[in-house]
């Protein structure tokens, strides 16, 4: 972030609304919250800038494509010092199925979200990341069957 922002309640809709459709016309978004164009557009500018708005991009719908398979997977790595932990997370930064990690505290070191193709796919991946490459001592994978509620968005009015 380049430099902090205060965010008044114009900012948090304007994120509200770009979250959910970050293709809105800058003239719908200054309808949408009550200010005329060129100040609405100041203030997107501002937020890109200072980084609260990383990007954007579309929301794919990946069963379209084929079947995916998502796992959730805790890991407990060997050793626990700053060292192993950069080593780790170097490691599977560049792990294309690895789509979420997590420094988790607890019983576990991390939380992982994998996406492959299949549970063999998964298993793969798991084998060469987690055993091979990883100094892990153990983990434990969840299959997810299914998502019945997947919310895109933040509730940032609530944070």
């Amino acid at each position: 972030m380049s430099e902090l922002v205060k965010l008044d309640r114009f900012d948090i809709r304007i994120l509200s609304l770009l979250q959910r459709n970050g293709r809105m016309t800058n003239v719908d978004l200054s309808n949408e919250i009550g200010l005329s164009p060129s100040p609405c557009l100041h203030r997107v500018r501002r937020l890109e800038k200072a980084g609260y708005i990383a990007g954007y991009g579309a929301h794919i719908h990946l069963e379209k494509l084929g079947h995916v398979q998502f796992v959730f997977t805790q890991v407990t790595l060997s050793g626990h010092t700053r060292g192993d932990f950069e080593k780790f997370e170097t490691l599977v930064r560049d792990v294309d199925e690895i789509v979420e990690c997590h420094l988790i505290s607890g019983a576990f070191t991390y939380l992982l979200k994998f996406v492959t193709r299949d549970l063999g796919h998964y298993q793969r991946v798991a084998e060469d990341v987690l055993r091979e490459k990883g100094n892990v001592e153990k983990y434990f994978s969840y299959i997810v069957i299914a998502s019945p509620s997947l919310k895109g968005q933040y509730p940032l009015d609530k944070l």
